[in-house]
């Protein structure tokens, strides 16, 4: 018997935990879900026989030591700043251990102790990041076994609602934590080159800086992540002119919401003393100059500039924003989790909607003296609220890489990402069978093509 040990059975874990049900039978496997709440966690397990939830908190350290000591392997669904609590203990006790999070300076510094214990520590082994590695890493594989030079790498990744679902102006629901979406972009300047320039988008400047992309024949935008230059070195592209990584909205997004940029409704570096008693109104009219005579809606307009028949506004006025009797409710918030709370009234998934990841990965490079370019698209639609893309893309890759390290299939000792042959092809494939499956395609080399950025 295989003993695993799942923390945290969050949104994210219920596609994970179903493969390895799925597998347990077969693969003789026994699994501990162990969770804060065991709520979530025995509506998935569903009395399966192979599986107990039990409840756990990471900072019991006699708890989380008794049950890591007893498993073979650790995988951790937990926020990312926790992971490195469980991660000492797979340490003491030799075992592996997998996260989809990116790996922490804190995380690194225990490579050493888990290469001399034989153990794999894998991280960003998720959806963004985790499939986005994958995918790269296997066509710049291929094209440099081909002995041709890369020139080119773009990566987008979002995660939207599904077309049918898609039931709003700003064509955007919640699919993921909400608060990194509000807080999307800022700490510091997206950072990238273009054709060998370098190029720096400050936080006040990112969305109106995007690029259009066509992925199965629909139309979409993306605004810059905070620092693609790091993966040259991770994905051995040091000398590659352009690189880019990006985050995918439908189109016209990140104009309306640059309005609340602009407007300082994103900060999170300040309370706002009287928020439990504002109302949406109020929290409007606190980034407005005082006027007593015009309205909260006029002054709005005269400061943005935006005219009473301009969709923006009508984005606006959707999110209820000028309703003086809806209340805030949180004590001592910052503007960025008031605009938080004001967007799940609207764009929080409903019972019968479902989610959609979109990624695309753009590789150009050169070959006998000749320019070429791939096209490299995923889309995957989720089921249900339980069963959702996000939950597919994130989870089943974690959990055939546990697998696979279980099996012994898996090898490379170490805290690592999964770059590596001997982890994204198998993976890949296998992902394959539950439709996660990206589709090539050969297309003129375009370079870095101006014509395709706004702003």
């Amino acid at each position: 018997m295989k003993n695993i040990l799942i923390i945290g059975a969050g949104k994210s874990s219920s596609a994970l935990i179903k493969y390895l049900l799925d597998k347990s039978e077969e693969e003789n496997l026994q699994l501990t879900i162990a969770d804060i709440s065991t709520k979530n966690a025995l509506l998935l397990i569903n009395n399966h026989k192979n599986a107990k939830a039990i409840e756990f908190d990471v900072f019991d350290e006699h708890h989380r030591k008794s049950e890591i000591r007893k498993t073979d392997i650790v995988i951790s669904m937990l926020p990312a700043r926790f992971h490195f609590e469980v991660a000492k203990d797979c340490i003491k006790f030799k075992k592996h251990m997998v996260t989809a999070s990116y790996v922490s300076e804190k995380m690194k510094a225990l490579d050493g102790d888990a290469k001399k214990n034989n153990l794999v520590f894998m991280n960003e082994i998720g959806l963004d990041p985790g499939l986005d590695h994958m995918s790269a890493m296997q066509v710049i594989d291929r094209i440099r076994d081909n002995n041709a030079k890369m020139l080119l790498f773009e990566s987008f990744c979002g995660g939207l609602v599904a077309p049918e679902s898609d039931t709003n102006l700003w064509n955007y629901k919640f699919t993921w934590n909400p608060r990194n979406v509000v807080l999307a972009g800022q700490g510091g300047a997206a950072m990238f080159i273009q054709e060998g320039t370098y190029k720096y988008i400050p936080y006040h400047k990112l969305f109106r800086r995007t690029e259009f992309l066509n992925i199965n024949n629909e139309k979409f935008e993306a605004y810059a992540n905070r620092d693609s230059l790091k993966y040259r070195s991770i994905y051995g592209l040091d000398n590659i002119p352009t690189m880019y990584r990006g985050t995918i909205r439908k189109v016209g997004f990140s104009r309306a919401w640059n309005i609340f940029v602009q407007l300082g409704m994103t900060d999170d570096s300040y309370t706002v003393e009287n928020s439990s008693t504002m109302s949406y109104r109020d929290f409007v009219n606190l980034f407005l100059a005082y006027s007593p005579s015009d309205s909260v809606e006029l002054k709005l307009r005269s400061y943005l500039k935006i005219d009473q028949d301009d969709i923006m506004w009508e984005k606006l006025v959707e999110l209820d924003l000028f309703n003086p009797n809806k209340k805030i409710g949180l004590a001592n918030a910052t503007p960025a989790q008031m605009l938080q709370k004001i967007l799940q009234d609207s764009w929080t998934l409903q019972k019968e909607d479902k989610d959609m990841i979109v990624m695309q990965h753009l590789f150009g490079y050169k070959i006998d003296g000749e320019k070429r370019q791939i096209e490299s698209s995923l889309v995957v639609l989720g089921e249900n609220q339980t069963y959702t893309a996000m939950a597919k893309t994130v989870g089943l890759p974690v959990a055939i890489a546990a697998l696979k390290i279980l099996k012994g299939e898996i090898k490379t000792a170490g805290v690592q990402i999964p770059i590596l042959k001997e982890v994204y092809e198998p993976i890949l494939k296998e992902l394959e069978n539950y439709g996660i499956k990206f589709t090539e395609k050969k297309v003129p080399y375009l370079g870095y093509n101006p014509n395709n950025v706004i702003g």
